[in-house]
């Protein structure tokens, strides 16, 4: 474990302990010999390999579950898992190249992690906010000096980190709808304080006097940002909104990439803009560098606050620290919210956010119960330092070269099905299909040959496999999609 946030350990932490030769004999495989490519899709997969039992043999293993009926699960339970593979209680095997939904960046039953919460769980795992702990300061130094060293909210890769940290402000919640809750309410206690600024009048007048009018929140078509009322509210889908409206007022809706129509969507109405640089659940959508440079310009004129929602595609998903790392400057956000991966599926959230606008926050204005824990942060700081490991995210860089260039011998190979472009960046890929009914097919036929993989979107198949896979682990999942789609 790393238990110390100086520039002495964050070097350490950063720019790397441990030689390729420290890691296991599949990354060193990819890392450091060239492949190649099959001239065929295989024909090991067509027919399943797995035979699941009727849904009435389910209810033995799960008998009279009083579960809200909210999920529709396949018929089979999981059991344990090691790496990027998992069991169920009928002992077949999966490779999981979802990772619970991005979430398990190291995968299953990390040695690491493990060692990392039992130490923690034996002394704290949860004090409240009323106190301070241990680990929610070391995470928040750790986030806030690898994004300076390696990119984001302002600054450019390579600039010295701070120490102490300073600059940008952490806040952990319990999970990536949260983040964004969070993220939503200070931007707009910000754009109150711009309005009463700029109009020099309090934004808390009684009724009768002006009334600050720098409310309304800019978000996209097939964005996903959350279940909650307030995250549900700028997630675009009429499937996941309609049943729960009216919603919250003073949301519209943009497209991704319409530079044209950034001028009437933002307006000096507008306290927040939110967006994904790549939309995961809505179908591996990325944002262009020069769209997002015009929608940082068109915040900065009109004093709005820019969020970043990373929470599927940041942290090392994309093979950066952040999707906007490597983008300039002009192109980063005020804020941006990350999940999933941070505590390899240990329940955390966190807004990462400069401090001109973290500034407006004070004792009272916003809280948690159970956020930044000292088993989630402890973990969570574990993780970050594993990941940040300059092995580790050539790995993930040589290991996304390899599974693009299979992926795309699919679009070659499968034209009747496949559009012609492999989507996303990194570890975060999707596959689109010309017949939108298919890409939900595809995700039962692979089960059935032993590997998980996602819907995303109408027509796309998302894969967001562990961030620690191998070539082996790489072909066998490209085999088995190859299987399904000859199965089709």
């Amino acid at each position: 474990m790393h238990r110390h946030t100086s520039s002495r350990s964050l070097s350490a932490v950063v720019r790397g302990r441990r030689s390729l030769a420290a890691y296991p004999p599949c990354i060193r495989l990819l890392s450091t010999t060239s492949w190649s490519l099959p001239n065929a899709p295989s024909t090991k997969f067509v027919k399943p390999t797995h035979k699941f039992s009727s849904p009435g043999d389910l209810s033995s293993k799960v008998p009279n579950a009083p579960l809200l009926p909210v999920y529709a699960r396949p018929e089979f339970v999981l059991s344990h898992g090691k790496g990027s593979y998992i069991w169920d209680t009928e002992g077949r095997k999966y490779l999981d190249f979802s990772a619970g939904i991005a979430v398990n960046a190291l995968g299953h039953a990390d040695e690491g992690v493990l060692k990392v919460l039992n130490e923690q769980a034996s002394k704290l795992i949860h004090t409240s906010n009323v106190y301070h702990n241990e680990w929610a300061p070391k995470l928040a130094s750790l986030l806030v000096q690898t994004t300076q060293l390696e990119g984001g909210l302002g600054y450019a890769p390579n600039h010295k980190p701070t120490t102490p940290p300073n600059g940008l402000q952490v806040f952990f919640s319990n999970s990536g709808t949260e983040a964004n809750e969070g993220a939503l309410k200070i931007a707009r206690k910000v754009g109150k304080e711009r309005w009463s600024l700029k109009n020099g009048k309090a934004w808390d007048t009684p009724p009768g006097s002006e009334q600050c009018t720098k409310t309304k929140i800019v978000c996209f078509e097939n964005a996903f940002h959350g279940r909650s009322m307030g995250s549900l509210s700028v997630t675009t889908n009429p499937k996941y909104q309609a049943p729960f409206a009216p919603l919250l007022p003073g949301v519209s809706v943009g497209q991704l990439n319409d530079a044209n129509a950034l001028e009437g969507l933002v307006t000096e109405d507008t306290c927040a803009v939110i967006v994904e640089p790549i939309q995961g659940e809505g179908g591996i959508n990325m944002a262009k560098t020069e769209w997002l440079v015009q929608l940082r310009k068109r915040c900065n004129d009109v004093g709005a606050v820019l969020i970043f929602d990373e929470i599927q595609c940041g942290l090392y998903r994309t093979g950066t620290l952040w999707a906007h790392s490597s983008l300039p400057v002009e192109a980063h956000p005020d804020m941006l919210t990350m999940a999933k991966p941070l505590a390899n599926g240990y329940p955390i959230g966190a807004i990462l956010l400069r401090d001109a606008v973290a500034n407006t926050m004070t004792p009272g204005t916003h809280g948690t119960t159970f956020g930044g824990s000292p088993l989630a942060c402890a973990i969570g700081h574990h993780v970050l330092s594993r990941l940040s490991d300059p092995g580790v995210k050539s790995q993930i860089k040589n290991t996304s070269a390899y599974l693009v260039e299979r992926l795309q011998l699919l679009t070659k190979w499968f034209p009747q099905h496949l559009q012609p472009t492999v989507r996303g960046r990194g570890l975060i890929l999707g596959l689109g299909f010309k017949n939108p009914e298919v890409p939900a097919k595809i995700v039962a036929l692979a089960r059935e040959r032993g590997v998980f993989v996602l819907t995303a979107g109408k027509d796309v198949v998302r894969l967001v496999p562990s961030l620690n896979i191998g070539k082996e682990e790489v072909d066998l999942a490209v085999e088995v999609l190859e299987g399904a789609l000859k199965a089709l």
